[in-house]
């Protein structure tokens, strides 16, 4: 109920001023405080963007659309494959086994090891794609939370700024009265001069006077407090001084409203972003549910990956062929080695290479020399898992369900504010209607009132009911009057509808 009063509330001031649309306002938010630059009065479109501007929330709200934004952009790069570079560096003391040879030594070795890997999902149940689609889903509901809490934030500024421009009606209606009653009571003092009259009215015309003037200040009093709301929900200091645009709304005609109950709730569940962003989160749990089924299919991914190593204990030189040089040549084993009583000697080969020649084994050459790459093509069937994917399919369906009661209930809630707000209406034309008879009839009986007391045929304290009656019942108008008004809006909105005060 209270949702649609702050809606009915916003579009009679959209009516009233001409300056939003009916679609949800689009403001940019920023991250620093702002407030109005001079002493202009602000209209209710400043106001609005002031509010937006500075309101946490809507910045809150703007931050977690930017966040699941990029949930789904990262979603989508899941289906390019990924690349790592690893690298390392080791050192091994006594017996080793030599990272190049693959054999026993008893020496210490430092080592290097380099990788690069890479691999990509060709299939994995389509648990990719019904992801995106549910990242994209979770970033739209996301945005008509956020069209949601402006709106609410649009809302609450509107309903403080129609209790300032209503108020500000109130105190012109104030000045009215006193100044009504400060020219009677310099009739009557003329009269009492005279000797016309006894003085006695003239007190207590006085005292009349005194409470229009308390009116008055009652009045003044309660703008001060509806611009200090205003201030608030705009984040704005307290001791800002502001001043608002005077919208003055003429009588509404009182005629039918020309749409049904059902009609009106129908079109309020296409527009408002909260059905929507509920209806969102539901498709969304309907790709959760998808994607918990996958978990139990088969999965098929490739890989493919490049390394190479180097070991400190590798011959720094190599014995090759090169069309030069000597046939052969004696080389000590590195690995082999022959025990003599308490002495250990290594063994000595000798290799014959025609037109051989020692060559260089650096760094480098040595990382060439270990490449090697490979390709693998990985598939995964899952058999049993202990019930796993049963269970997390079912805590899927339950969440499913749960935002499918979620979505009953936001529907449900808009059909109740739309009944209310129809049957409001109704009521407050027929408030509006019996205020302006009562008015009417008051303005007449004060009129005669008036000239029976110009007349002397009544007193003073007869003329001060009067005109009292008359004045209260003039408040009242006022105050029906802004209520049926953003009664009616309030269904305007719901059907979608072009404001206007015609």
């Amino acid at each position: 109920m209270l949702y649609s009063l702050r809606k009915s509330l916003f579009l009679l001031l959209c009516t009233l001023a001409g300056i939003l649309p009916l679609s949800h306002a689009q403001v940019t938010t920023q991250s620093t405080t702002t407030g109005p630059t001079n002493r202009q009065a602000l209209t209710l479109e400043e106001c609005v963007q002031i509010a937006l501007q500075n309101n946490p929330q809507i910045k809150q709200a703007g931050l977690q659309v930017s966040a699941n934004e990029n949930n789904l952009i990262q979603s989508k790069w899941q289906r390019w494959p990924n690349l790592g570079f690893n690298a390392s560096q080791g050192f091994s003391f006594g017996r080793n086994i030599d990272p190049f040879t693959n054999q026993f030594v008893q020496q210490n070795i430092s080592f290097n090891n380099y990788s690069l890997n890479s691999n990509v999902t060709l299939f994995n149940g389509f648990q990719l794609q019904n992801t995106i689609k549910q990242n994209s889903l979770t970033l739209q509901a996301s945005e008509k939370d956020l069209a949601a809490t402006r709106n609410d934030i649009i809302l609450n500024v509107a309903l403080a700024y129609l209790q300032v421009i209503s108020n500000q009606e109130l105190i012109e209606a104030a000045r009215q009265q006193g100044a009504a009653t400060q020219l009677q009571l310099d009739r009557t003092q003329r009269l009492v001069d005279a000797g016309s009259v006894a003085e006695s009215q003239l007190f207590d015309l006085r005292a009349q006077l005194a409470n229009d003037e308390l009116t008055l200040v009652n009045a003044q009093n309660t703008v001060e407090s509806a611009k200090l709301s205003l201030k608030q929900l705009m984040n704005l200091p307290g001791s800002e001084t502001i001043e608002v645009v005077t919208l003055t709304a003429p009588d509404p005609t009182l005629q039918a409203y020309g749409t049904s109950v059902n009609e009106v709730f129908e079109t309020a569940l296409s527009n408002l972003p909260q059905m929507q962003a509920a209806e969102l989160r539901v498709q969304s749990a309907a790709k959760a549910v998808e994607i918990a089924k996958a978990q139990g299919l088969p999965s098929l991914t490739f890989s493919a990956g490049m390394s190479t190593a180097f070991s400190s204990a590798a011959p720094k030189q190599r014995f090759v062929a090169d069309g030069t040089g000597f046939t052969t040549k004696q080389v000590v084993s590195q690995t082999r080695f022959v025990q003599a009583g308490e002495f250990t000697f290594p063994v000595t080969d000798v290799v014959t290479v025609p037109n051989g020649a020692d060559q260089t084994f650096n760094y480098l050459d040595q990382l060439n020399f270990n490449r090697n790459s490979s390709l693998n093509l990985s598939l995964r069937v899952p058999i049993f898992s202990n019930f796993q994917t049963k269970y997390r399919v079912a805590n899927a369906r339950i969440q499913q369900q749960n935002l499918e009661a979620q979505s009953n209930i936001v529907t449900q809630q808009i059909r109740q504010n739309v009944e209310q707000a129809y049957i409001d209406m109704s009521n407050s034309g027929k408030r509006y209607s019996a205020t302006a008879n009562q008015v009417r009839a008051l303005e007449e009986a004060f009129r005669v009132a008036e000239s029976r007391f110009g007349a002397g045929a009544i007193n003073s304290a007869e003329y001060n009911i009067a005109k009292a009656n008359l004045d209260q019942a003039r408040f009242n108008l006022i105050q029906t009057k802004y209520d049926y008004i953003f009664r009616t809006k309030i269904l305007d909105f719901y059907m979608n509808k072009p404001i206007s005060v015609e």
